[in-house]
């Protein structure tokens, strides 16, 4: 395989939804895409169609040691990256009593343990070249709570706190952070990769049932368009100072102002009480 010329993006996750369209976006840009598949015939479809344009890897995020070799294997073949996307990961409804402790450490390897992985096994990479992009696909989900979806909040949530710290971490030395922050779209995310508790308890059917309901009504009805909330992604990478977050689609910037609309609110509210909370 030639060198690419071009930029150099790692995706994990590709096989469908945002990621998919994310990585024939690249292609179609003329960028070389490195993606992650968790099957092995995935993997050679791809690397059969993208031969020259694009090299598929076997992996499952929430395997550490598998994520350690294959980041090495990346920085083997090719010796540079330039964007990172850490798309991988999957959606989990049911009120937080109705979850297992398993199910919790599940959704949390996968959307933050897995994530925070990939991105340490690259790191270095990036210290040594002085540059590099961290695309972060977050949710609207990351930034606003609902009942029905609080352990998948949790780990959004998680991801966005931690991907604030390590944006000002690693200013300084020209890699730069950006949390992709999509609401609805039409892909799978509602459909094959979506979990729910198995336990369903009555008395939350009015709030965690009704969502259960509501992403079963809108899978496939979604407002968000995958190959334009690409496209967005693309762009975005394109810009020498990107911001630090990007929602994506009208649902996604509602549901954020709403949430800084609510905080408004309750620091207007609190905020006498808390000035008076200091040693005078």
């Amino acid at each position: 395989m030639n060198q690419p010329t071009n930029s150099i993006w790692f995706i994990t996750g590709i096989s469908g939804g945002l990621g998919k369209a994310l990585a024939e976006c690249v292609v179609q840009h003329g960028d070389f895409v490195i993606g992650t598949f968790r099957q092995q015939q995935q993997v050679d479809a791809f690397n059969e169609q993208y031969s020259d344009r694009g090299f598929a890897l076997l992996l499952d995020v929430t395997n550490a040691e598998a994520v350690s070799q294959t980041a090495q294997t990346v920085i083997d073949r090719f010796g540079r990256l330039d964007v990172l996307v850490n798309n991988a990961g999957y959606g989990f409804a049911g009120a937080v009593e109705e979850a297992t402790e398993a199910d919790v450490r599940a959704v949390f390897a996968a959307n933050f343990f897995g994530m925070l992985a990939v991105t340490q096994a690259f790191l270095p990479l990036f210290r040594r070249q002085k540059k590099g992009r961290i695309l972060q696909i977050s949710s609207q989900s990351g930034v606003k709570a609902v009942p029905g979806f609080g352990i998948y909040n949790a780990s959004k949530f998680a991801l966005e706190g931690l991907s604030e710290a390590l944006a000002a971490e690693i200013a300084p030395l020209s890699i730069q952070v950006t949390l992709v922050e999509p609401g609805p779209f039409r892909t799978n995310f509602a459909g094959s990769s979506f979990e729910q508790a198995e336990q369903h308890i009555a008395d939350y059917e009015a709030t965690a049932g009704a969502f259960r309901q509501r992403m079963e009504t809108a899978n496939g009805k979604q407002e968000g368009d995958p190959a334009k909330a690409a496209e967005a992604i693309w762009q975005l990478a394109q810009q020498e100072n990107p911001p630090l977050r990007l929602p994506l689609g009208k649902i996604a910037v509602a549901t954020i102002q709403a949430k800084i609309d609510s905080l408004q609110q309750d620091l207007d509210a609190g905020r006498a009480v808390a000035e008076q909370a200091v040693f005078s």
